[in-house]
């Protein structure tokens, strides 16, 4: 099998961007501009989970078949970082897994578990402290994590949920994306500067505030991920700051403003 060319991974990757997050972040900026046309961004409002329909049933439905479809690139980026040259039928975690090569893996659930709560506190605790800063300044409006009705099967969805962005944005942002900008020979912190604003942007529809958030947050993930490369401690640590936001929001009724 060939080495991919240069222009071919190019293609790869705009195919990648535009089927999952490359596509929310034309969308989020197309959504920044509609609020900041009607009214102060401050006066506008940022819904993270919605309600898809009046019946309980159907909106259990739509809110799966969302999280499951939302999940296919990242099934599609793992196809593409599989070495079909390495990879040996029938043996799990050989050199050619696509898993093994990101670190997507619990090789070390413990010190990924440990990393994962360490991150979590570093990024969250600020995110707050952001948040409430950007919404005296106007610049980031008011965010909702969860919008569903109350059914028993609400906080199950919204962890779900918190998962499936994780696993979408630090597998693909982080994993795919430094996978392949160093194989276009882009420097490390050009590498890392590009991953990172491109987080910020498919959050620009909360407004600059969450820009600001999210970009800095990419560069401490992406950062450690050059040094570690396990994207599992990342995905935790994703992972537990949205189930704090979507689950405590639903529970208590308190905005918070991470997502």
């Amino acid at each position: 099998m060939l080495v991919p060319s240069r222009r071919r991974l190019r293609l790869e990757v705009w195919i990648v961007l535009g089927l999952s997050l490359g596509q929310s972040a034309v969308y989020s900026v197309v959504q920044l501009l509609d609020k900041m046309t009607r009214a102060p961004l401050a006066e506008g409002t940022s819904t993270l989970n919605r309600s898809q329909s009046t019946r309980e049933y159907f909106d259990l439905t739509y809110q799966l078949l969302d999280i499951i479809f939302a999940l296919v690139p990242v099934l599609l980026v793992l196809y593409f970082l599989t070495d079909q040259r390495q990879a040996v039928p029938g043996k799990a975690g050989n050199s050619g897994s696509a898993f093994r090569k990101l670190g997507f893996n619990f090789a070390r659930p413990g010190k990924d578990l440990l990393q994962g709560l360490g991150l979590a506190a570093l990024i969250g605790i600020p995110s707050l402290g952001l948040y409430a800063a950007g919404r005296a300044l106007g610049i980031t409006t008011a965010i909702i994590p969860s919008a569903l009705d109350a059914y028993w099967w609400t906080v199950p969805v919204l962890i779900l949920s918190a998962v499936r962005h994780a696993v979408l944005e630090e597998v693909i942002v982080v994993g795919y994306l430094m996978d392949r900008f160093g194989k276009f020979g882009w420097s490390m912190p050009l590498a890392i500067a590009v991953s990172s604003v491109l987080r910020g942007s498919y959050h620009l529809y909360q407004g600059f505030g969450p820009f600001i958030g999210n970009a800095v947050m990419g560069v401490v993930f992406a950062w450690l991920y050059t040094r570690t490369r396990r994207v599992m401690p990342l995905v935790i640590a994703h992972a537990l700051l949205d189930i704090v936001a979507f689950v405590g929001f639903s529970l208590f009724g308190k905005a918070v403003g991470l997502g």
